[in-house]
């Protein structure tokens, strides 16, 4: 009886994987001919000079593993990611704890606004953009670095769920 079910469930999951459709074998829901991309340094409305890198790098680095794009020149990609950091605001307090001997300790947080837009290069479509995006991060006193890192992975995350949407 369980490999009658085996045999169905395989039967019904051979065509979607030979077609594409399943998480991961197309490329999302970008067009067939995109298998590159060129993320251009976002412009900078903050004064963190180093967040259009680390978001640059972020972006390239989660495209290329979850979506199977590689990464390319502006000239010869297939689609460009480009956008706009809004705003950035860092020690945010969220909580403070105090102890018996008289030390503190702090939970503070951030946030990112950016705007993003992913292009078609063949035909200048724009597939996928959103104004807006905002994502925060918490992180301990001083280490306002992992913070970041949690506000930049969480804006990765909605390019890439944006650029899958298009199916």
């Amino acid at each position: 009886m369980k490999r009658r079910h085996f045999l169905h469930a395989l039967a019904l999951t051979v065509p979607l994987v030979a077609s594409g459709c399943l998480y991961g074998f197309s490329g999302g829901g970008l067009p067939r001919h995109v298998r590159t991309v060129a993320i251009i340094p976002f412009d900078n409305e903050t004064a963190s000079v180093d967040l259009p890198r680390e978001l640059g790098e972020a972006l390239r680095d989660g495209m290329e593993r979850r979506l199977g794009l590689r990464p390319a020149t502006e000239e010869k990609a297939d689609a460009i990611v480009r956008g706009k950091i809004q705003r950035f605001e860092i020690d945010i307090p969220v909580a403070v704890s105090a102890d018996r001997q008289g030390s503190t300790s702090a939970r503070r947080r951030l946030a990112i606004a950016v705007d993003v837009e992913l292009v078609d290069q063949k035909d200048g479509t724009v597939l996928w953009s959103k104004t807006g995006i905002v994502a925060e991060g918490e992180y301990a006193e001083r280490a306002e670095a992992a913070g970041r890192k949690q506000a930049i992975d969480r804006i990765v995350s909605d390019v890439i769920e944006g650029a899958l949407s298009q199916w």
